[in-house]
């Protein structure tokens, strides 16, 4: 399990449009790597959104921001162009990444228990340490809880 001080795993995954992204593509500058269950759904739709309302905000502030799912590249194309994402959404069909920041948990619905992708945040500074880590999140004002934080690093 990783944890605030850690190194973050590099990793290197497909964006939307096919292209190879990786976390050290972006040293000197601080990163917000948020795992989401599935493109537009109503969470993650709400989460997207949150963090594309203040992005302007979260590029002032010397961040990027790097969603992560298993969704395919054309699932993640649509959902971006859907809603004017502006942030890179990485495709992990077979969460490697998302195991490796422990993200891929036992989740339970309607009774049923099943392995999925939670919601989690990392916040990672210029130098590629994980300086916050935020489970359990809460969609609706994610982008403004991580922009407040990001103030602070």
């Amino acid at each position: 399990m990783l944890s605030v001080g850690n190194k973050a795993p590099d990793f290197t995954l497909m964006d939307e449009t096919g292209r190879e992204i990786s976390l050290s593509d972006f040293k000197g500058k601080k990163v917000v790597i948020y795992f989401y269950p599935k493109d537009d759904t109503p969470g993650c739709t709400k989460e997207a959104c949150s963090f594309r309302d203040v992005y302007d905000d979260i590029l002032a502030a010397g961040a990027v921001v790097i969603g992560i799912s298993k969704d395919d590249t054309s699932s993640h194309q649509k959902f971006k162009n859907k809603y004017n994402l502006p942030f890179y959404l990485l495709s992990d069909p077979d969460h490697k990444v998302i195991e490796k920041y422990g993200a891929w948990q036992e989740k339970k619905m309607y009774g049923k228990t099943s392995m999925g992708t939670a919601r989690i945040t990392y916040i990672v500074d210029e130098e590629g340490v994980i300086k916050e880590i935020y489970h359990k999140v809460k969609p609706e004002n994610h982008g403004e809880e991580i922009l407040e934080a990001l103030k602070n690093i």
